[in-house]
């Protein structure tokens, strides 16, 4: 009889003998390869992928110095615009799959304490960042008076975006009411005028020259509209339900099961062939980005200071803080996790975009970290759209540098405010390039400060989007991770149920005889985390 596949990591052995009568053993890991010849097969596509950050990077400032016409700089950026556009077509494919066959391989039970578990190292994760962010700007203070004036631009009707619409919105995403419209649209409030009306409903047509004493001012109404844009987390949620469902099912639903997870395999297959385009998409997009922006080293000079406190903030989270709770909790090298992810961290660098480089993760997590694929399906669909580390902490400091600027003091109460609100305006936001700032309209409304200056963040949002978005892609990342770790039990369980039904349960009886023919398990038969020594997972005996 054949045995089920391997399960993420962990199988079943046997305790006591082996066939050949001596004590079973363990399989050995295979020696470390060594040489250069090995090193640059395995890194190969990294390798190229750091080439073409460089490249992007001596392309765009030599350049600078030549006046290009918008023409050049257009057709420059052309190749990594196609990139882009390549990697988000198999978004919404990738996710459908992933979700659906991820939540279907485990029962209902176990999907919520994965879900349980991710939300509330989300919430904790974005907090923690929202409260760096306002102790590296509380400290270093970058905001100077001086430059509130430069490139000053009045934000019309910015005091009309609230964190409660930003709320409600959320929740008009998650549920949505045409599931095929969610795939190109999205809810959103919008504020619009409405016509003057009279306060006094009995004047006349005699007393009409005197109407201007009895018109209001013009007043803002909230309306529900659609935007261009795949509604992601509408579509997770409902992937989700469906995926839970569609395990109750069992053999039923096996066929409908054997598509999608065909899907998610088709999928990364073609991810693997669009990586050969990285190095060409990465320079593109890179150099395109330092030719578009205008007078770039004053922009960067009069704000070094505070792009300098979103850099140490992000890299002192990414490099630090998540290896310490990697360690912690995981208790192997954290080191070697983030080297294996340093494809998907550039990636997500280069695009600004999460969800861009959410096949590249899926990639990297399943295939050179194997982090088990029934979390990674269910973690990173989810991460991309409400866990925004780097968005939590960018609005935390990005909110108080303004206030700075303004010479507004901040107190207890402020400050808490601002943690609050930046970390539920961050969970709310879209996966996309620069919806931070939108976000940050809502942050400062909370405290009541100008919302005007938010102009002289357009400069350098572009290169600042690059370095949070890092910190929003790896959060996610390890959270898979941590998550994995934490529910090793119940995956453990469930891969024994799976192993059951498969070589126990068919005819009651393994090649060896060493199960009943009423199909109960022998006592010596337990499940074992191959990472570990099998004698600590005695007590995991399969009853049935």
């Amino acid at each position: 009889m054949e045995k089920s596949d391997r399960f993420s990591g962990y199988s079943f052995a046997k305790m006591g003998q082996s066939e050949g009568g001596g004590p079973s053993q363990l399989p050995a890991d295979s020696p470390p390869s060594k040489g250069v010849r090995k090193f640059l097969h395995d890194n190969l596509l990294l390798i190229v992928t750091i080439s073409g950050v460089l490249l992007g990077i001596i392309i765009g400032f030599s350049l600078r110095s030549i006046d290009l016409n918008e023409n050049v700089i257009m057709l420059i950026s052309y190749p990594g615009e196609l990139f882009m556009r390549i990697l988000k077509l198999m978004i919404l494919p990738l996710i459908v799959a992933s979700l659906i066959a991820g939540s279907a391989s485990i029962n209902a039970k176990m999907n919520g304490k994965i879900a349980i578990r991710t939300l509330v190292y989300f919430v904790l994760t974005s907090t923690f960042n929202a409260f760096l962010g306002i102790c590296l700007v509380v400290a270093i203070h970058p905001g100077d008076p001086g430059m509130k004036h430069v490139n000053d631009i009045n934000a019309d009707n910015a005091r009309d975006v609230n964190i409660l619409d930003s709320l409600l919105d959320l929740g008009r995403n998650i549920f949505p009411d045409n599931l095929f419209q969610a795939a190109f649209q999205q809810a959103h409030t919008v504020y619009i005028p409405v016509d003057d009306r009279l306060v006094d409903q009995n004047v006349t047509n005699s007393s009409f020259n005197d109407v201007s004493s009895h018109v209001r001012p013009v007043e803002m109404v909230r309306v529900i509209r659609y935007r261009s844009g795949t509604n992601t987390i509408g579509i997770v949620f409902f992937c989700l339900v469906f995926g839970t469902v569609l395990g109750t099912l069992g053999e039923r639903g096996k066929v409908v099961l054997d598509f999608f997870t065909a899907v998610f395999e088709v999928i990364m297959k073609m991810v693997t062939g669009v990586m050969w385009l990285t190095p060409i998409g990465v320079s593109s997009v890179i150099a395109g980005k330092i030719l578009a922006v205008k007078e770039l080293d004053i922009v960067m000079s009069q704000l070094a200071w505070f792009i300098a406190t979103i850099a140490i903030g992000v890299f002192f989270y990414q490099l630090i803080i998540v290896q310490i709770i990697y360690f912690v909790i995981v208790k192997k090298n954290p080191y070697k996790f983030y080297w294996g992810l340093i494809q998907a961290t550039l990636t997500a660098s280069a695009t600004a975009s999460t969800a861009a480089a959410l096949p590249i993760s899926f990639r990297c997590m399943t295939e050179k970290l194997k982090v088990d694929p029934r979390v990674t399906r269910f973690v990173l669909p989810i991460g991309c759209n409400i866990n925004m580390d780097g968005t939590a902490l960018f609005l935390a400091t990005a909110s108080i540098f303004i206030a700075q600027m303004n010479r507004i003091t901040l107190g207890f109460g402020e400050l808490c405010t601002v943690l609050l609100t930046s970390t539920a305006a961050s969970m709310s936001s879209a996966s996309v390039p620069s919806a931070a700032l939108v976000l940050l309209l809502i942050v400062l409304s909370s405290i009541d400060a100008p919302t005007q200056n938010v102009s002289l963040l357009f400069a350098i949002d572009w290169f600042v989007d690059r370095i949070r978005t890092t910190n929003n892609m790896l959060g996610d990342c390890y959270a898979a991770a941590v998550v994995e770790q934490l529910s090793k039990k119940e995956l453990m369980a469930c891969d024994g149920a799976n192993y059951y039904q498969e070589t126990i349960g068919l005819n009651g009886r393994t090649d060896n005889g060493d199960i009943s023919s009423k199909g109960s398990a022998s006592p010596d038969t337990v499940i074992v985390d191959m990472s570990l020594h099998a004698q600590n997972y005695k007590s995991d005996i399969i009853k049935t």
